[in-house]
């Protein structure tokens, strides 16, 4: 007897500890997630070390559980291919020497290989209920506090990050962030979270409310940044969500909360924003395009759209435009412009048409699965997991129209995990037998799916 509790007790060891590697590759990925925004947005060479090598060393964990499992087993998602294509056109611009400078295009495949990495890790261990309930209540009290970090910046600014230290080339500092853009990118990944629980059936009704009392807060930081492409997508994203409640003709209860975050939303920005605010809002159809130095965003679109004409095909190289614009540029100026301030047409330029058609194929894949997975996104965690991760990424995609988002590696990471998560098979539950709703008071659903 004492040698059959002996072996049972052997066997449950390599399963305790492959299920707490579960957890610490789950939650490692997203402090590593998480981590960026903090760094300045993992815009400096360290903090882009620390990205790279985190995404490494979560997939040896990954390996070691695998190996303590005693097999292999890899989750598939319709997105690998797609990114396995863009690897491989990088790896061909390298092999070719298409690239205009192959140190940039190295550095930058790397950080895009980390980008895969973490994608990978998210779809590997986001896999229960339980899970993306927890993961959902961190991103909502993270994103709190960052907004409650910039509210309070912006009212005892020293043009310092963190009050602490000066932005080497200078900016717009909005919260963790030089540009107060970024800020508004982190922002409109993060809002769809605690929004789509303020609407949903998916917790209590206290927790409800104070989810919607955040999102309205941070969709205030977005307004109070002066973000204007932070603006236009924010809109967005309310416009879908509201699309979808139109279409799926959801109950009083949601409308009236919806409302009731729209009211909350305009207070706030009433109180805290004031004058300077509704002058900033007025200006954005008028200089929405002109707000770096009279019209210079139109100017570099145009610049930009003659680099993709001379190499059309493969492009300049993945992370080469800073090197390459200079010699088509076609205006003066004092300031260095690293980035095309629209994503498109910088990924144009560097990746050529074949990484262009990669980009559509991508979100071809993403977009055709997320109707059917969001159908019952009120009651069901899959659906509002997806419904969250789809806001957040059209606003990115509406903002990447006049600004560079994507290639901030804080806000680009995150972008990607969030696109992976949405064309994920639907999340497990445990098999156990769902409770009816006891009361108006207290709508719940089982443990297992409770946000």
């Amino acid at each position: 007897m004492r040698l059959h509790r002996s072996k049972k007790t052997s066997e449950l060891k390599p399963q305790l500890l492959s299920a707490q590697l579960g957890s610490v590759l789950l939650y490692g990925t997203f402090a590593l997630l998480m981590f960026g925004p903090l760094a300045f947005g993992a815009v400096e060479p360290w903090s882009i070390f620390v990205i790279e090598v985190g995404a490494v060393l979560l997939s040896v964990l990954w390996l070691a559980k695998q190996w303590l499992d005693g097999e292999i087993n890899v989750l598939g998602n319709p997105l690998f291919l797609p990114m396995a294509a863009f690897a491989g056109l990088i790896a061909l611009q390298l092999v070719l020497r298409r690239s205009a400078y192959t140190h940039d295009s190295i550095g930058e495949g790397l950080l895009y290989c980390a980008y895969a990495l973490l994608c990978f890790l998210a779809s590997q261990s986001l896999l229960r209920v339980s899970q993306a309930r927890k993961i959902a209540v961190i991103l909502t009290v993270y994103g709190c506090l960052i907004a409650a970090f910039a509210l309070l910046q912006g009212i005892a600014p020293n043009g310092k990050l963190y009050w602490m230290r000066h932005p080497r080339l200078g900016g717009w500092i909005y919260g963790p962030y030089v540009n107060h853009n970024h800020y508004a990118g982190l922002m409109e990944l993060l809002v769809p979270i605690p929004l789509v629980i303020s609407l949903s059936h998916l917790a209590h009704q206290k927790t409800r409310i104070a989810c919607g009392v955040v999102a309205a807060v941070m969709v205030g930081t977005i307004f109070l940044s002066g973000s204007r492409g932070g603006m236009l997508a924010i809109f967005v994203e309310l416009a879908v969500i509201g699309v979808v409640l139109s279409r799926q003709k959801k109950s009083m209860r949601i409308a009236i909360g919806a409302g009731a975050f729209a009211v909350v939303l305009v207070s706030l920005l009433a109180w805290l924003g004031g004058k300077e605010l509704t002058t900033r809002v007025a200006s954005i159809s008028t200089e929405a395009r002109g707000e770096i130095s009279g019209g210079m965003r139109l100017s570099i679109d145009r610049d930009t759209v003659q680099m993709f004409r001379q190499r059309p095909i493969l492009g300049w190289g993945l992370g080469t435009f800073p090197v390459v614009y200079p010699q088509f540029r076609s205006f003066y100026t004092n300031f260095f412009v690293n980035e095309a301030h629209n994503d498109y047409l910088q990924l144009l330029s560097e990746m050529g048409l074949l990484g262009f058609g990669t980009m559509i194929w991508f979100f071809v894949l993403l977009f055709r699965r997320i109707p059917r997975k969001i159908q019952q996104w009120p009651s069901n965690v899959s659906g509002a997991v997806t419904l969250a991760c789809t806001l957040g990424i059209s606003g990115i995609l509406v903002h990447s129209l006049i600004d560079f988002n994507l290639q901030i590696p804080a806000n680009a990471a995150l972008f990607y995990v969030f696109c992976t998560i949405a064309a994920a098979p639907p999340l497990l539950q445990r098999s156990r037998k769902q409770r009816p709703v006891a009361s108006a008071k207290e709508e719940l659903l089982p443990a297992s799916e409770v946000v």
